[in-house]
């Protein structure tokens, strides 16, 4: 199989049932600001995290694959491809929880940095607010799973903790934001 069709020389690209849309499409857009999220996640992955967090990146990684699937496929489509849905956010709160529960409670704003696991995923939190906000603009004015959204946000919050959770592991101080 080649990896170039030409099909998209002139400035659209397919959806999954075959639509043809520009590639400045909201709906693009938002499945591309996933792709490159997922993107940042194997670049952390590439500075050998923790087990705990390696195993919840690959995992993470598959799922965005699912996101992105979803976010191409209108939800009123017949289709049988997978949806991201209640389980997978509740998955991702879990995994917040048991994190949190190995961490010191927050009592300050921290500066993103520390191993360059924890700093990757620090990038990858503000690429998938990105991604979230992106979502939110395409569902606007297109019809999206409303589950999409939320899993997210969950999931920016689960890179934070992630993060910390790195970083603690590494020995390493998280660093007080200091106002002057």
């Amino acid at each position: 199989m080649k990896i170039y069709t030409k099909t998209g020389d002139t400035g659209e690209t397919s959806l999954f049932g075959g639509q043809r849309v520009s590639k400045t499409n909201v709906r693009i857009e938002a499945c591309g600001q996933v792709d490159e999220l997922n993107s940042t996640l194997g670049l952390a992955r590439s500075f050998h995290p923790t087990k705990v967090n390696e195993t919840l990146l690959q995992r993470l990684q598959n799922e965005l694959f699912v996101l992105g699937a979803d976010l191409a496929t209108p939800p009123s489509r017949e289709t049988k491809i997978e949806r991201i849905n209640e389980a997978h956010i509740t998955f991702l709160e879990s995994q917040i929880d048991a994190l949190q529960e190995e961490l010191q409670p927050l009592q300050f704003f921290i500066l993103p940095g520390g191993t360059s696991a924890a700093s990757t995923l620090h990038l990858s939190r503000t690429v998938c607010r990105r991604a979230e906000r992106a979502c939110i603009h395409c569902a606007e004015t297109e019809d999206i799973n409303n589950d999409a959204v939320i899993y997210l946000n969950r999931l920016s919050d689960l890179l934070f903790v992630m993060t910390r959770y790195e970083n603690k592991n590494a020995g390493i101080l998280e660093s007080r934001w200091k106002v002057r």
